[in-house]
């Protein structure tokens, strides 16, 4: 559970969510995440067991990885939901 509090893992979790990445792409789409902070998350993740690199080279999720993936998702679709019910009261 601490892992997924360091900065930058659910941005991976998420990044990763709809397939598989190669690092560059990954690095590309993390904004100013550089390449020494995204080689360690992915090193810890991995050692989590929430990603691994396929036969291709490019990371994605494992099933666990998956699962958070999706609880981001929802979790994001909760927060849309929350935002558009506070503009309403406004």
């Amino acid at each position: 559970m601490e892992l997924l509090g360091q900065r930058w893992v659910l941005r991976v979790v998420w990044e990763l969510e709809p397939g598989a990445l190669g690092f560059l792409e990954l690095r590309r789409r993390m904004g100013n995440c550089s390449s020494s902070m995204l080689s360690e998350r992915l090193q810890q993740l991995a050692a989590a067991g929430l990603v691994v690199k396929n036969e291709s080279g490019a990371w994605e999720l494992t099933d666990a990885g998956a699962e958070l993936g999706e609880a981001l998702a929802a979790l994001w679709d909760w927060s849309k939901s929350w935002k558009a019910g506070r503009a309403q009261q406004s």
